[in-house]
């Protein structure tokens, strides 16, 4: 019996992934949640460009295919090699993302009083988590 866990990690991805999309190509909704800023000031830590956000939404689209194949939800798709090694590296990618970068996110972030540092305390790192298990789950 194939886990539904899975199956709800893709749709969180394609949401994330088509979020993405849309800031890139202008949207506002949701973004003044979305960016970290730095200690004692309201600017962003950084400014987004178009085609790294879209870039990012097509990575995150590729790792919702490498769940799909790894899982065996395709029958035109086997697990292969190529999918095992696409599932430690996004295993990876998402553990490191939700422990984060000592500063401004993850899990042991100093910066905890902005928008974003509470989004990512409550959802954003532990979205990745989820993600990060879900990938070591599908590679046993």
């Amino acid at each position: 019996m194939k886990s539904i866990l899975p199956l709800i990690a893709v749709g969180f991805l394609w949401f994330i992934s088509f979020l993405h999309m849309y800031w890139a190509f202008g949207g506002r909704w949701g973004s003044s949640a979305v960016i970290p800023v730095k200690e004692g000031e309201h600017k962003p830590a950084f400014t987004p460009r178009k085609w790294g956000t879209l870039f990012v939404a097509i990575l995150i689209l590729l790792a919702s295919i490498i769940i799909v194949v790894q899982g065996d939800y395709l029958q035109s798709f086997q697990a292969n090699s190529l999918s095992k090694i696409g599932s430690i590296v996004c295993a990876i990618v998402f553990t490191i993302r939700a422990i984060g970068d000592f500063k401004y996110v993850g899990v042991f972030k100093k910066i905890k009083h902005s928008q974003f540092a509470k989004y990512d305390t409550w959802m954003y790192s532990p979205l990745c988590l989820f993600f990060g298990f879900v990938y070591i789950i599908l590679l046993f």
